[in-house]
C-alpha cells in the first residue's frame, strides 16, 4: 500500500520549538528516528523508533481508536484520510502525514496564534 514501508528521518524543521511547545523539551534526541508503517487497506500499524524507545499505534481510518502520544498519554480519537493525507487530532497538536515520491512527510502543529509546526521529511529505506 501507499504508506507501507520503513523510513529514516532525513530533515526536520522547528524540532526544539515543537518539543518546548508541548512540554517535552527534555525528550530531545540526536538519533535519527525510524518510522515503520504497515498498511493493510484502512488498517495501520505506525511505529516511531529510536534506541531504547518505541511508540506503536494501531488504527483504522474512520474508526474511533485509542492512541498513545509522545508523552505516553492515551487518548481516544478518530483518524481520517483526506486527499491522501492521514490526519490525527492529538490532544496537544494536529498531525498529518503524506507520501510524496519516496518521502514520508509529517507535520505536527500546535494550536493557538503562536502555534509551532514541526516538519519532518523521512526517506524510504
Amino acid at each position: 500500500m501507499a504508506f507501507s514501508g520503513t523510513y529514516e528521518l532525513e530533515s526536520q524543521e522547528n524540532y526544539d520549538e515543537f518539543l518546548e511547545a508541548i512540554g517535552f523539551a527534555n525528550a530531545k534526541t540526536d538519533f535519527k528516528v525510524i518510522t515503520e508503517v504497515l498498511q493493510e487497506g484502512d488498517d495501520f500499524t505506525w511505529s516511531q523508533i529510536i534506541p531504547n524507545w518505541t511508540l506503536t499505534n494501531k488504527f483504522t481510518i474512520g474508526k474511533e481508536c485509542e492512541l498513545e502520544s509522545m508523552l505516553r498519554t492515551k487518548f481516544m480519537t478518530t483518524v481520517t484520510m483526506e486527499g491522501g493525507k492521514i490526519i490525527i487530532p492529538f490532544p496537544q497538536y494536529h498531525f498529518t502525514a503524506e507520501i510524496s515520491g519516496d518521502k514520508l512527510i509529517m507535520l505536527c502543529t500546535t494550536a493557538g496564534e503562536k502555534g509551532v509546526t514541526l516538519k519532518r521529511i523521512n526517506k524510504r529505506i
